[in-house]
């Protein structure tokens, strides 16, 4: 009887191990399944912040971050490697990254008609633009190679630090 006992509580404790696995497994799958905001696009490399709904039609605006880097920081890349770049062509790189940008906008966006504007342009510590469109038009605008990132726009404040008093 007690060997009984042993075999019913092993087989007991196995049924729970492989319902366990299941459920793990059946989760993971579901989870691949239900679309994120901002995991659809997540397959051409660009990093989209996961606040933006790609679904949405609601004009927003967002930071588009270029793969080129800004002039000064490309030069610093370029000297830790071992290569050679001149802040001038860096700043050139920096413009024509920027006409290619523009270029892929009217391509893209011009072409199916979407209306965007480009609020800001950042070339110093920063390479890209400011530029508002409807939310669901940010997929169309992936297809421009100039893209490294895509970032909600928010307003960050310093806070001032506290007065002893």
């Amino acid at each position: 009887m007690r060997k009984n006992g042993k075999l019913l509580l092993i087989g007991c404790l196995v049924a729970v191990i492989v319902g366990a696995w299941i459920m793990i497994f059946l989760q993971a799958n579901q989870e691949k399944e239900k679309p994120n905001k901002g995991e659809e696009a997540m397959t051409t490399n660009v990093y989209i912040d996961p606040k933006i709904d790609l679904n949405s039609d609601k004009e927003i605006t967002v930071i588009i971050h270029f793969k080129t880097k800004p002039a000064r920081e490309a030069v610093e890349l370029a000297k830790q490697k071992g290569e050679t770049l001149s802040l001038e062509q860096a700043e050139q790189d920096v413009k024509e990254s920027h006409k290619r940008f523009q270029a892929d906008v009217k391509k893209y966006l011009d072409e199916e008609q979407i209306p965007y504007t480009i609020t800001h342009t950042y070339t110093t510590a920063f390479n890209g633009v400011a530029i508002r469109l409807p939310s669901s038009a940010i997929k169309t605008l992936l297809q421009s190679a100039e893209i490294e990132a895509v970032y909600a726009n928010k307003e960050i404040k310093n806070i001032p630090p506290v007065q002893p008093s």
